[in-house]
């Protein structure tokens, strides 16, 4: 990951393709146009291209975009982003790629991270970078997604999937949290809610949580679990119970685990701790608490339970993981 820091910053560039969404396209130049270091530097320069010489783009809209750099300009990325289109052709209806289309992804160097907002994956798959390996894209598009390219391991149930070199995403809002996770992934959690919290938006959302959620918007005569998640943020080095999560909403266990899943996507106990795995990944980063310190506070009592869980959802021990965002922070300050 190459810093304003003694070098260049980390070049994303956006692949603006004929129908695109112009909210979608905006994304990555939202997210990744707000990170910098201690002395003010972006850590990420974002540009944007077309397969086409310099020139307008066609949008969903009733307005084209004037973009600057043509599809050569692919060759000097780091990091490729591929927003929804609805005008993919053949593409969407066929799996194969256009003459034009073929040349530009051309210049991509290897080793380049690749990433998808919601149809742009159908770019990705049709240039057979997905073979064989994990991708998702909007609900509603899956089903064709997985019989067009069935190489493919298609999940139409998560709002992004990070198989390390190759992202891909839901549509819309899932966008945010991609580019947000990956931020997150480059710099850290303190950077990513820094960013978050200039764009107004949730410093995280897990990738496994569900795309389509039953009652989004709850009944305004029902209770919701709303006070009880934040009562449970506050403790969360504290043992919780979902019996004392239920009695903050006056609600049966049953009827609590039921509306908790509607409302969020996954089950109280699953939640909970995805929450004190961030916990414990900001003190990580932002503390010089020991391990077992960061255990307690982040509410796993142990070292080994709290290793456990960072292994499952992290895939690195504690330690790595501190080192490696410390290591990181110190090239920045």
């Amino acid at each position: 990951m190459e810093t304003a820091t003694g070098s260049r910053p980390h070049r994303v560039v956006v692949l603006a393709l004929d129908g695109l969404l112009p909210f979608e396209l905006g994304i990555p130049h939202r997210i990744f146009g707000r990170p910098k270091d201690a002395a003010g530097r972006h850590l990420y320069e974002v540009v944007t291209c077309s397969v086409r010489p310099p020139g307008p783009v066609e949008t969903d809209a009733d307005f084209a975009i004037q973009v600057g750099h043509g599809p050569e300009t692919l060759a000097t990325a780091d990091t490729v982003i591929v927003p929804a289109s609805y005008e993919l052709g053949p593409v969407f209806e066929e799996g194969v790629l256009t003459e034009d289309l073929a040349a530009a992804l051309g210049h991509i160097r290897p080793g380049t991270r690749l990433a998808s907002i919601c149809t742009g994956v159908y770019v990705l798959a049709a240039a057979g970078l997905l073979d064989g390996r994990p991708a998702t894209t909007h609900w509603a598009d899956a089903d064709r997604l997985q019989r067009l390219f069935p190489r493919i391991r298609v999940d139409p149930d998560v709002l992004f999937i990070d198989d390390g070199d190759v992202l891909t995403s839901a549509g819309v809002a899932a966008g945010i949290d991609l580019c947000l996770h990956m931020v997150r992934r480059d710099h850290g959690t303190a950077v990513a809610n820094e960013v978050a919290r200039r764009t107004v938006v949730p410093p995280h959302r897990d990738g496994g949580q569900a795309q389509y959620i039953e009652r989004p918007v709850p009944d305004p005569q029902q209770a919701t679990t709303t006070g009880a998640r934040a009562w449970a943020l506050g403790r969360l080095h504290e043992p919780l119970q979902l019996r004392d999560m239920a009695a903050r909403e006056s609600m049966s266990v049953r009827t609590f685990t039921r509306r908790f899943r509607e409302e969020v996507g996954v089950s109280p106990g699953q939640w909970l701790t995805r929450q004190r795995v961030e916990r414990a990944r900001h003190l990580l980063e932002s503390t010089d608490l020991s391990v077992d310190q960061v255990a307690r506070d982040a509410g796993f009592g142990t070292a080994q339970s709290m290793r456990q869980h960072l292994q499952t959802a992290l895939g690195v021990t504690p330690t790595a993981y501190r080192r490696t965002f410390r290591a990181d922070a110190a090239l920045r300050t």
